[in-house]
């Protein structure tokens, strides 16, 4: 997965943080759980706050 990859993220985020609320998440944290997803391989320095703000409101979708 890369950080264009945002419905894909979500769906593994949903799927490995059934329990946190994506509403309610800061960017540092769902940073964290993007790089710690397994099968992510992209470099962090590519990540900003619009590429976040995509993955947010896709896993507020999947949610």
């Amino acid at each position: 997965m890369k950080w264009t990859d945002s419905q894909e993220i979500a769906i593994a985020l949903a799927d490995a943080h059934p329990d946190v609320d994506p509403r309610r998440i800061n960017f540092v944290d769902l940073r964290d759980k993007v790089l710690a997803l397994p099968g992510f391989a992209d470099d962090p320095k590519h990540c900003g706050e619009k590429i976040l703000e995509a993955i947010q409101m896709a896993w507020i979708d999947e949610a």
